[in-house]
């Protein structure tokens, strides 16, 4: 089963269960899926449909954030739920070690001897692990490898 059958299958799911909430978010990743399908070459990827999900959750989290330092934990909880929801259908992320091995092996394979590498470094990288780990972290990795 595809990843968009998947979603619309749980969108059924969802409405027989009367889970509003939880709809709202299978229907936001929909929408964004379908946006992707018109604008593009009407099929989306599954690399296209992982990345458009780990935005999804992101912007989440990100609201959630931002409504937790405003005090408003009504609006808050709900983006919590949402995120948790879309959280179900991301990719599986690699751990800092995974990450940290891998950005040992670019900075062997691209010669990287200081900070001012970093681009080379990320630029391989980031096509690599793409979908697999956030950007903050592998860049954060980088950092820390090239500075010692």
């Amino acid at each position: 089963m595809g990843f968009i059958d998947q979603i619309n299958a749980d969108i059924k799911a969802a409405m027989l269960a009367k889970e509003k909430e939880k709809l709202a978010a299978l229907r936001d990743i929909k929408s964004k899926l379908m946006l992707e399908a018109t604008s593009g070459s009407g099929e989306v990827t599954e690399a296209a449909a992982m990345k458009i999900v780990m935005k999804l959750h992101k912007q989440r989290m990100e609201t959630y954030d931002l409504y937790m330092k405003e005090g408003r934990e009504d609006l808050a909880a709900d983006e919590k739920f949402q995120a948790e929801v879309i959280n179900a259908y991301m990719p599986e992320m690699m751990s800092e070690e995974e990450i940290k091995a891998e950005a040992e092996a670019a900075i062997a394979a691209t010669g990287a001897s200081g900070p001012q590498d970093m681009g080379k470094v990320m630029g391989m990288l980031s096509g690599k692990l793409a979908g697999k780990a956030d950007g903050k972290v592998i860049a954060n990795t980088v950092k820390s490898l090239l500075n010692n």
